[in-house]
This record gives C-alpha cells, sequence and structure tokens, in this order.
C-alpha cells in the first residue's frame, strides 16, 4: 500500500508512543517532586517496537494482498496524506480489506507484514531466499562499491544499513510462507517497490 495504507499504522503508532511517553514522564515527574533529586544516571535504552504478529500465510491471503492494489490505490489518490487518518479513510480501507476477504485494515496490514518480512529476505537477483542479513550485507556492498553516489547520501545509507544488520528483523516462524512468497515473488517484489 502506498502512504494512505500505511499512514494509519503509523499514526496509531506514533501516537501510542506519544501517549506512554506523556504518560511516563507525567508519573516520573510526580514521583521526582515527592523525591529528593536522585544522581543522574545515564537513560535506559529504548525497547525495541514489538514484532508483528507471524501468521500462516495462505495463498488466497497473498492473493487477495495482490488483487487489492487497485482498489487501495484508489483510495491513495482520493485522500490527502494528513497526519491524523480521518474516519473516513479508515473506514475506506477496512471496507476495502472486506472486500478482499480480511477481517479489516488490521488483518490485511498483519498479511502485509508477514510478506514483507519474507521477502526482505530475497535475494533480488536470484530471487531465492537468503535471509535479512544476507540481503542487508549485499546492499552494504552495492553502497560502498557506488561512486556515483554522493558522498554524505553514502554514509547515511551506510550507517542506516549497518544499523538494520544490529538489529535485524525476526526469522521468519512460517517457513511455509517462504514458499509462497516464492511463488509469488515477481509480483510482491513490484509491489512493495511501489510501497516504498
Amino acid at each position: 500500500m502506498r502512504d494512505v495504507a500505511r499512514t494509519p499504522i503509523a499514526v496509531f503508532a506514533v501516537a501510542a508512543v506519544a501517549m506512554f511517553a506523556v504518560a511516563v514522564t507525567s508519573s516520573d515527574a510526580l514521583a521526582q517532586s515527592k523525591q529528593p533529586a536522585p544522581a543522574k544516571q545515564a537513560a535506559p535504552p529504548p525497547a525495541p517496537a514489538p514484532a508483528a504478529k507471524q501468521i500462516a500465510l495462505t495463498e488466497k491471503q497473498i492473493e487477495s494482498v495482490l488483487a487489492s492494489q487497485k482498489d487501495f490505490d484508489a483510495i491513495d489518490d482520493q485522500d490527502k496524506p494528513t497526519d491524523k487518518p480521518s474516519a473516513n479513510m479508515l473506514g475506506k480501507l477496512d471496507e476495502v480489506s472486506k472486500k478482499y476477504g480480511f477481517a479489516d485494515y488490521a488483518d490485511y496490514t498483519i498479511v502485509l507484514d508477514n510478506i514483507g518480512l519474507v521477502i526482505g529476505g530475497f535475494d533480488p537477483k536470484t530471487k531465492s531466499y537468503v535471509g535479512a542479513d544476507v540481503v542487508i550485507k549485499q546492499q552494504i556492498a552495492a553502497v560502498q562499491a557506488n561512486k556515483k553516489m554522493p558522498a554524505a547520501d553514502r554514509k547515511e545509507a551506510l550507517q542506516e544499513l549497518n544499523q538494520a544488520l544490529k538489529s535485524p528483523p525476526p526469522a521468519v516462524e512460517n517457513k511455509g510462507n517462504i514458499e509462497l512468497v516464492a511463488k509469488y515473488y515477481d509480483k510482491l517484489a513490484a509491489l512493495m517497490q511501489d510501497d516504498e
């Protein structure tokens, strides 16, 4: 899905983090007002984001994701990107999701996230599953070899890729998903590329 389809999840995730941060800050401020100021300590590292729920994909789900794209694209073309998705947009996303056999838009995104998890481990040249860490290392090598890329862009890309290598996505739990994604690799890769 383009920006519209991913926007609700991103907005809700950011909102949830913001609400959590406000709640923690408020409770910390209240607790600090009742206690003497402690010695300064380094802040603990942020907790990693929860991994997407992994499910065993079905051929029907993959076909439905592919078939639904024209309808999701139509929503994307109608709505202007905003920081907060409208109830109308969310309703449209749920409607399209249900039309293609998903319980709702959240169910659709779980399927899409599972496809993305698997496809992230495919070597685009061989179209075979090699694992996300191997793909990231290939991308690092490609960026390092690209002498046409501006130095600042190369440095930023390498930092992002090295960070991704330090915290790779979780392993694919449902190995049958790899075979299903391989069967539809070309169509799914095109879909995922359009989403970027």
